[in-house]
């Protein structure tokens, strides 16, 4: 009985530690911004406010930036997952000469520091003329080793012979894929689009390199904006990090029953 009540306890203090900081910025986010800077400081705010928010939407033009991201996330979520689901398809249940080692090569390319291909793939956003433009942000990582590393191990779990079976009634390779082989990786797609959604959604390096246009700002550029070399506005700030994490927040809560099961089938099939 002690080694359990020692244990509850270890759990409580360890998931006390890491929701303290999210429910701080929630509380701080609907408190008035000289609460914010108030001695002691208080967890719960004194007196409630949506104030902040409400400044974050107009003035800081934050519903143009989360329809940014939001574009931007959905758009590169959905293209990772139809090249993942080709190229995986392709990689498990079809023999050709080197299928091997261009599993191999592409595995291999998740060893490579993303600082090393900046350069050249700003080169060639430059030349396709898509820098300063969402498409710019969209399809370059769109295309992921881990997303044809999931879908690949989560469809050699596929039996061979209902593939063979409908081929054998004159189904089409494309029908086999879209009809058979997608609809019993739902738990893999969703995995994936969830992580490629949050991956898109918190990136602040590439949106940082290729876009210029404020009107063009991810919600990631916009909450760096607000943290000045002389000042920063807090009350925002608090508030558009709060809603920013909402998306993702759903999602997850949208996705679970998936995400688990896609995670741990990825992990086990062979």
């Amino acid at each position: 009985m002690g080694a359990k009540s020692l244990r509850g306890s270890l759990v409580a203090l360890v998931l006390l530690f890491f929701l303290f900081p999210p429910l701080w910025i929630v509380a701080s986010s609907l408190k008035p911004p000289m609460e914010i800077f108030a001695w002691p400081p208080t967890l719960l705010p004194q007196h409630w406010t949506l104030d902040n928010f409400a400044s974050a939407l107009g003035a800081a033009r934050f519903d143009l930036f989360f329809a940014n991201s939001a574009v931007v996330a959905v758009g590169s979520s959905i293209l990772s997952v139809v090249i993942s689901i080709m190229a995986g398809f392709a990689l498990s249940k079809y023999r050709f000469p080197g299928d091997g080692l261009c599993f191999m090569l592409i595995m291999a390319t998740m060893m490579i520091p993303l600082q090393v291909v900046l350069i050249p793939m700003f080169m060639v956003l430059k030349g396709l003329g898509l820098l300063d433009s969402l498409w710019g942000l969209i399809i370059p990582p769109a295309a992921t080793p881990t997303g044809v590393f999931l879908m690949r191990q989560y469809m050699r779990g596929i039996p061979d012979s209902l593939l063979e079976a409908a081929r054998i009634d004159g189904t089409s390779e494309w029908r086999i894929l879209w009809r058979i082989v997608v609809p019993l990786c739902k738990p893999a797609i969703a995995t994936l689009a969830a992580f490629t959604f949050v991956w898109r959604w918190n990136d602040y390096l590439w949106p940082f390199l290729v876009v210029n246009d404020q009107s063009r700002w991810t919600v990631q550029l916009a909450l760096a904006n607000y943290v000045g070399q002389w000042d920063i506005d807090w009350p925002r700030l608090l508030a558009m990090a709060v809603l920013s994490s909402l998306p993702i927040l759903a999602l997850f809560i949208a996705l679970q029953r998936f995400f688990m099961s896609g995670m741990m089938a990825g992990a086990t099939k062979e």
